[in-house]
């Protein structure tokens, strides 16, 4: 069960946890006003859960910081104190020593927690080692220390994870759009006129003399005719082919995701069934399951 300090899992923990207020540093004292030291820290399980305030004794145990069970705990805001219950000089001198650079595991847990658990009142929620190990242990087997109330820790806050969905946006590739120009043979036909004389000479259908005198003969006459003829005349033109136009559309689909979320709900233990209506907190809790 990996701890982590609160300010690594909840950096706003200061304004979403305790209203503004900063805990750390808060004067811890026993129940008899005498003053143990101070709150060095939170730390948190991988669930977000509260376990348990690192406390510099200062002073008191020569500067010896050591883990109290938040369950253990009494926070007073108004005068910026945090009350160790039933926390005596021997059980912080039997405690292990708590260092920031080391790594806590199942083994120094059940240490603070051999340390306590005589010290909880009765033992009902208390477990004894000999029911667990480290693979089947919970820190629901040792409620009295781990559990949050409304008396002792009032502004303690229950979390509820849900999932929210963000999108990124990121190029996938890019479109270039240009002309080149491309040459080939075109052909093309152009019917062209030529113009030809043609002299025809012909026998003449009747061999009657003409009358004479009516012959006139003429020397030099000449029948002029002119003559055309066509060439293709080819030249190029351009003109507008076809027209581009370049956009782009936006195709929309909706990604499905499924993912474990967690939710905290508040344990209330009483010593006296009046006191709670526990018909309005099943009712409460429906709600909130709505």
């Amino acid at each position: 069960m990996a701890l982590t300090k609160i300010g690594d899992l909840y950096p706003d923990y200061k304004e979403d946890i305790f209203g503004g207020d900063d805990i750390k540093n808060y004067s811890v004292y026993s129940e008899q006003e005498e003053k143990i030291g101070t709150v060095d820290d939170i730390l948190v399980d991988e669930s977000g859960s509260f376990r348990y305030f690192v406390i510099d004794t200062g002073f008191w145990i020569f500067g010896k910081k050591v883990l109290l069970p938040v369950g253990r705990a009494h926070i007073d805001y108004n005068q910026h104190r945090l009350y160790a219950l039933g926390m005596t000089r021997e059980q912080v001198e039997s405690l292990p020593e708590y260092r920031e650079d080391m790594t806590i595991d199942y083994d120094y847990e059940e240490r603070v927690r051999n340390v306590y658990r005589p010290g909880v009142a009765g033992t009902t929620g208390a477990t004894t080692a000999s029911t667990y190990d480290r693979d089947t242990y919970s820190y629901d087997r040792d409620r009295p220390l781990y559990n949050l109330d409304e008396q002792n820790h009032q502004k303690f806050k229950l979390y509820q994870e849900r999932l929210v969905a963000n999108k990124d946006r990121f190029r996938i590739g890019t479109v270039t759009v240009g002309k080149h120009v491309e040459t080939e043979t075109a052909r093309v036909s152009v019917p062209v006129e030529k113009e030809r004389v043609v002299i025809e000479r012909t026998d003449p259908t009747s061999t009657t003399p003409v009358t004479p005198g009516s012959a006139d003969f003429r020397e030099g006459e000449v029948a002029r005719m002119e003559v055309y003829e066509e060439t293709a005349d080819i030249d190029k033109q351009a003109f507008v082919r076809e027209e581009v136009n370049i956009k782009k559309e936006v195709q929309r689909d909706t990604v499905d995701a499924t993912e474990q979320v967690r939710r905290e709900e508040l344990d209330v233990d009483v010593d006296n069934e009046s006191i709670v209506d526990r018909d309005r907190v099943n009712r409460d809790r429906i709600n909130r399951n709505q």
